[in-house]
């Protein structure tokens, strides 16, 4: 690991100076920053420690939704009564992102900034666009079963692993981000990761010392809801691909539905036209099996991982038909 210094502001807004400063990082829970600083994939200069700014809590907004800050921890999230309850897609996605251990340390934000674990981005030996643009992209011709089906470019083909992100996509949170020059913003969920493109190296859409400060989720939607997950393994494993569904049936047709799919691209996945094939279609096997083909709408297989496409597409047509069906549904 490099040298670099160390300072912990006592406000957000010194926070977000000092960390607007050239080669700057935000570190909190720092269960992804340090490992990949340990493998020099990550050389910030100068860490700025914001675990002790006051953005720790869970708040009922005024129309009905949550205010759930920066620094909660993925277990406080998860174990949320008002979650639980009423984004239960959520609480599941947090449960099986990771262990006990790693959720107790995560924090809300840095669940959101976590960084590809494509092999070949960890392995500085081999060439990776998002570490070092311009060198190539080794998971082309390399080992790609992991990787992206939708939104991808030939610079990186790489996939963002948070469970968190795809529940928050469904249920369309917006980002509250504060700016060096003091201001602060809201953008979509959808508007807070970005396709590689040309710049793959570029994960979100954040300026340098911008920090996000909470996220809110709206009022909860109308019907059910169920995050999935296909891995290789029952223990703590990245998405192969997985689905948060939230899907509103009433006198045998669907009112409402929301999508979102995880481990298939460089951000989480939200099939628009998945979603308006559903509306208004009967609340059966076939509607269902439609939404799933045009979840996929658009998506190219490389060797290892074109197995990928069908799974996502199952994957979808089965969750919204097991909603349709479960009691209450």
């Amino acid at each position: 690991m490099r040298a670099f210094t160390y300072e912990r502001p006592d406000t957000i807004a010194a926070a977000s100076q000092a960390a607007s400063q050239p080669d700057a990082a935000f570190i909190a829970g720092g269960t992804n920053l340090l490992d990949l600083m340990k493998v020099e994939v990550e050389r910030p200069t100068h860490l700025v420690d914001v675990s002790r700014l006051p953005l720790r809590n869970v708040s009922e907004t005024p129309d009905g939704g949550l205010h759930i800050g920066a620094l909660v921890s993925n277990t406080d999230v998860a174990a949320d009564s008002r979650v639980r309850q009423h984004y239960p897609v959520l609480a599941q996605a947090l449960v099986n992102g990771a262990s006990a251990q790693l959720r107790n340390q995560a924090t809300t934000a840095g669940n959101l900034l976590q960084r590809t674990r494509c092999p070949y981005f960890y392995d500085v030996a081999m060439p990776c666009n998002k570490r070092k643009p311009g060198s190539g992209c080794s998971a082309l011709q390399g080992f790609n079963r992991m990787h992206a089906i939708l939104g991808a470019s030939e610079d990186c083909i790489a996939v963002h692993p948070s469970d968190m992100a795809v529940a928050m996509a469904a249920l369309h949170a917006e980002i509250e981000v504060h700016t060096p020059s003091g201001i602060d913003r809201k953008l979509p969920m959808s508007e807070l990761h970005r396709l590689p493109g040309q710049t793959p190296d570029r994960d979100t859409s954040l300026a340098p010392g911008e920090l996000i400060t909470a996220v809110i989720l709206p009022p909860p939607p109308a019907g059910r809801q169920v995050y999935r997950k296909v891995r290789d393994r029952a223990s703590y494993a990245f998405a192969l691909v997985s689905v948060a569904a939230i899907l509103d049936v009433g006198d045998g047709k669907v009112r409402g539905a929301r999508i979102a799919l995880g481990g298939v691209a460089h951000k989480p996945w939200h099939p628009e036209d998945a979603e308006q094939e559903l509306v208004g279609a009967a609340a059966q096997a076939e509607s269902f099996e439609a939404a799933g083909q045009a979840a996929v709408k658009g998506a190219a297989g490389r060797r290892d991982n074109e197995f990928k496409i069908p799974l996502a597409q199952r994957l979808v047509a089965r969750t919204l038909a097991d909603l349709a069906l479960a009691k209450g549904g």
